[in-house]
């Protein structure tokens, strides 16, 4: 764990992803080098993913030879979709961590990966052995987490079947995810504790999508119910363009801040560079 009792996870490449113009490598560079200076614990800086599927991150490998590693103990993550995906990110010494969106929902795994959930556990088991070979780890987010827009099957149980699977394959961090902004305070407050329980020797962290208005109540109801992984992007940008057609952004990270100091979390995180970054954001998002 980290010094303070939260695993801030800032999420640059969720934020970028779907961003109509190509944002240039230096730039996402400058971006993400502000960033790892802050002291997140973790920064989701790109994935090695399709390029004809998310143009923007095509230089990932590009973007992650101009940051600077000395200055910071932020870990890197990278998001992976296929064996491919995961081939090319292991090579990177500097990356920690592999993220894998394995959604519940057959038809949003199809959509996001082009892949069946039996076919994504299997890419799963890959991972995993390649993470031990290449002392990286794990992480699969639970996509579609909270419910799905589809018309699939959603329930508690099924929630926890699927975290079950993972669990017994090894996999050693789960995020529960909504990737469209279904989830609810009453949602978040009645799954997230009965998962903490249940996998107790697992982390258990949350990726929510929110609109404006909804950020704070559920901020507030992942706290309450017990989380100590929180991913978040700066104002609140991005969202996963695979998913519904109007985007729902991520929780703003500015939010959580104030949420969580509020709260008397010490965060030891360094708001001058967090300022900078937010002043150089604007020119990234317009």
């Amino acid at each position: 764990m980290s010094q303070n009792n939260f695993k801030l996870v800032e999420c640059p490449r969720d934020a970028m992803q779907g961003l109509h113009d190509y944002v240039p490598t230096e730039l996402k560079a400058e971006y993400l080098n502000l960033l790892l200076q802050v002291g997140f614990d973790m920064l989701d800086f790109g994935s090695f993913v399709s390029p004809k599927a998310i143009p923007q991150m095509a230089d990932t490998a590009e973007v992650l030879a101009q940051l600077d590693l000395s200055i910071t103990s932020t870990k890197l993550l990278a998001i992976v979709a296929n064996l491919r995906g995961i081939e090319s990110a292991v090579k990177h010494q500097a990356i920690d961590y592999l993220g894998f969106p394995f959604s519940i929902s057959e038809t949003f795994q199809q959509r996001n990966t082009n892949s069946s959930i039996i076919q994504s556990l299997k890419t799963v088991e890959e991972m995993l052995s390649l993470c031990t070979k290449n002392n990286k780890k794990a992480v699969v987010y639970l996509s579609m987490g909270f419910g799905n827009p589809y018309g699939d099957e959603w329930n508690y149980e099924i929630v926890e079947k699927w975290a079950d699977v993972l669990v017994t394959k090894g996999v050693e961090i789960l995020s529960l995810a909504d990737t469209v902004g279904v989830s609810t305070p009453e949602k978040i407050e009645s799954i997230l504790p009965k998962l903490i329980s249940r996998f107790n020797h697992t982390e258990i962290g949350i990726h929510l999508h929110a609109t404006p208005a909804e950020r704070f109540e559920k901020i507030e109801s992942a706290y309450r119910s017990g989380v100590k992984r929180i991913d978040s992007a700066l104002k609140g940008f991005g969202g996963c363009p695979m998913a519904a057609d109007d985007l729902t952004g991520n929780i703003a990270t500015e939010d959580v801040i104030g949420y969580l100091t509020a709260k008397g979390e010490n965060l030891n995180l360094n708001m001058d560079k967090w300022n900078e970054a937010m002043v150089l954001s604007g020119k990234i998002f317009h």
